[in-house]
């Protein structure tokens, strides 16, 4: 009888507690944003913010900061430069204080080119051929401008780059398939896929909000950004626990949607590999009118967590290299095809036709269209090149002004 007794007043004890802790947390107070818990100070391009206090580093105070940390993942900005080079001067900054010890994984390249990846960094290939051989203009597109720094200081120093991202032709079948109505084959290559983060889906919802397409192309979407993340964070947990990347320390560099606030490749990566990490972004706080209306109109929820660790203020910078005739291009067996010009371009205004056959530019035999391509990517305004193209049984020399 007694034990019961006191077994009755605790349980009471115990019921009563958790009333009253229940009606003081009925409707808490919150204090502050989640995502920025201390507003940055008298914040200018170039400041660097550590998010969770608010304080305001210098560069070598931060490299100190996240200098053991196993896996540092840097969301990018794809065309801005000033993204990239923050990248650079992290892998730099941890070069200096590990050297050896430095891998870099990148979203910009899939597992099927991970043998031309080791021979660049083993110092094997010359630019133009490793463009040439990972099918860079068709596989990325991103004027290589932007990551020719990243990737050469990576060869000169001869730092393993990985390859993270899902092979194209499985992205497309995912985009446009349900899963449940994939060929055996194709779900076989899927990593294991979680469709319930609600950060994540929320965030997919809110970009694709833009467009009116359908739940279907919507579904589509959250499936591929799913498939992104799943991958790389799959990739990435092999490439960490293999013996090439055990004692290594990894750079990932992807968009930002797929880092920022860590539900992408980060929780996914933790999920299959508990390690430490850390979230390095950017965030442009000075464009230009011409950029701020290329910005897409996305109505971005508030998340319960911050986006960064470490937050760099940039400015949106414009490459310095590369130009666009304004033509669709195919390959022909005696040159490059022109399948189309577009209205006010260079090539409309300097001449060129529609079913134009180009030949040559400058000095230089145009093959096939990765080499015009790879020209006009080294070139800027300004510049002037000279083509020989075919036009019927003609040949014509056609001055273009860049």
């Amino acid at each position: 009888m007694k034990l019961t007794l006191v077994s009755r007043f605790n349980t009471s004890a115990f019921g009563l507690i958790l009333l009253l802790l229940t009606a003081c947390s009925a409707s808490p107070k919150l204090i502050g944003n989640p995502e920025s818990p201390y507003p940055l100070l008298q914040p200018r391009v170039g400041d660097i913010f550590h998010q969770p206090t608010g304080h305001k580093l210098d560069p070598a105070e931060m490299l100190e900061a996240i200098g053991d940390t196993r896996v540092i993942f840097i969301g990018e900005t794809h065309d801005n430069p000033a993204s990239h080079q923050f990248q650079l001067d992290i892998l730099q900054g941890l070069q200096q204080k590990s050297p050896g010890k430095l891998a870099l994984a990148m979203e910009m390249f899939t597992p099927e080119q991970q043998p031309l990846l080791d021979r660049w960094s083993a110092g094997e290939l010359e630019e133009k051929e490793f463009l040439r051989e990972v099918d860079w203009f068709k596989n990325w597109r991103m004027n290589f401008a932007l990551y020719r720094p990243l990737l050469t200081f990576c060869r000169d120093n001869q730092i393993p780059v990985i390859a993270l991202n899902a092979p194209k032709t499985l992205v497309r079948k995912v985009g446009r398939t349900p899963l449940t109505e994939l060929p055996e084959e194709l779900s076989a290559q899927l990593p294991e896929l979680d469709f319930h983060d609600p950060y994540q889906r929320a965030m997919a919802e809110s970009i694709y909000s833009g467009h009116s397409m359908g739940k279907a192309r919507s579904d589509g979407f959250i499936r591929v950004q799913t498939l992104w993340d799943e991958t790389m964070a799959q990739n990435l947990a092999t490439y960490l626990q293999s013996s090439d990347g055990l004692d290594r320390q990894v750079v990932v560099v992807a968009g930002g949607n797929h880092v920022r606030y860590g539900f992408g490749i980060p929780r996914r990566l933790h999920r299959r590999l508990p390690v430490s990490y850390l979230l390095i972004g950017s965030r442009e706080v000075e464009l230009s009118k011409e950029r701020e209306a290329q910005l897409m109109d996305v109505n971005m929820p508030r998340f319960p967590m911050r986006a960064w660790d470490y937050l760099k203020l940039t400015s949106y910078e414009k490459v310095d290299v590369g130009v666009k005739l304004g033509i669709a291009i195919e390959d022909d067996p005696q040159g490059v095809l022109v399948k189309m010009v577009m209205p006010n371009s260079i090539a409309e205004k300097s001449g060129i036709n529609k079913d134009d056959l180009l030949l040559q530019a400058d000095e230089i035999r145009l093959y096939d269209r990765f080499e015009l391509l790879y020209l006009l990517m080294n070139l800027k305004d300004g510049d002037e090149i000279q083509l020989s193209l075919q036009r019927g049984e003609e040949i014509l020399l056609l001055p273009v002004s860049l």
